[in-house]
């Protein structure tokens, strides 16, 4: 198997549930565990909020956007957007790291990201936006289950 899909949406945050169940409905071709679905549903959740908050500052005219290539064993996103970008990689990283405290953030969407996929890269350039691309592998999830 090899498919692929792209989505674009307005940065408003109701959109996040549509990206999140979206993907769930795509990656279920290949009848993923309630483990690896819940998990994908996640990191989507995570990256889509961060381009929502922190990449557009919650600008509903600017867009977010979603690609996702799915084989028989690996699940492969790419969530981007157009916003301000992260200055600093490694500290947005850093667990409990916020730069929006005021917020109420929780600074943990990198590190769920990183515990919940295979591979998390992040490429970010300040002014003109980031991307966040994740892979699961499915045959290394499954059998470290059984």
């Amino acid at each position: 198997m090899n498919n692929s899909m792209e989505l674009k949406f307005k940065s408003v945050s109701e959109n996040e549930a549509f990206a999140r169940i979206s993907v769930a409905a795509f990656v279920s071709q290949i009848d993923p565990n309630m483990d690896e679905l819940t998990e994908i549903k996640t990191v989507v959740s995570e990256a889509v909020t961060n381009a929502i908050i922190h990449g557009y500052e919650e600008d509903p005219t600017q867009h977010v956007f979603i690609s996702c290539t799915l084989t028989d064993s690996s699940l492969s996103v790419l969530i981007e957007d157009n916003g301000l970008g992260i200055e600093n990689i490694d500290l947005a990283k850093e667990p409990l790291y916020t730069s929006k405290p005021e917020l109420e953030r929780s600074g943990m969407g990198f590190t769920i990201m990183e515990n919940f996929m295979d591979k998390v890269e992040i490429i970010s350039y300040p002014g003109e936006g980031t991307k966040v691309k994740m892979t699961k592998d499915f045959q290394t999830s499954k059998s470290m289950c059984n």
